[in-house]
């Protein structure tokens, strides 16, 4: 998860992160230097566009069983123009590749964003 001081390179809002990610990074500057860079190095090497790249990171994150930054990548893919309805598919993609449970737990975590308000 990048968190970019103030805005996203596309002007967005900044990202909400976890506590902890705040603290890891201050503690450990030079590695979440590090992080954003390898992050925005891997988002500018192809062509997909900033709500498929979300959509993308919260397949991954629902294979990885990763709430945290799945919650973190639905905010992302929402502030860049997905819909519930995307963001559902997307979840839903990885029931016959990592199982009903995960996919569920995923769709839950999914769904207390939406009900945040993202």
């Amino acid at each position: 998860m990048v968190e970019r001081s103030d805005t996203d390179q596309d002007n967005s809002p900044p990202s909400k992160v976890p506590g902890t990610y705040k603290e890891f990074v201050k503690r450990f500057p030079a590695l979440g230097r590090a992080h954003e860079s390898i992050a925005r190095a891997v988002e500018e090497a192809g062509p997909l566009d900033a709500k498929t790249l979300a959509l993308v990171k919260i397949g991954i994150c629902v294979g990885a069983g990763l709430e945290s930054a799945l919650r973190s990548h639905v905010r992302r893919a929402t502030q860049h123009g997905a819909t519930t309805a995307e963001v559902e598919q997307a979840i839903l993609l990885g029931m016959n590749t990592v199982g009903f449970p995960r996919t569920v737990a995923a769709w839950r975590w999914a769904t207390e964003q939406f009900e945040r308000g993202v």
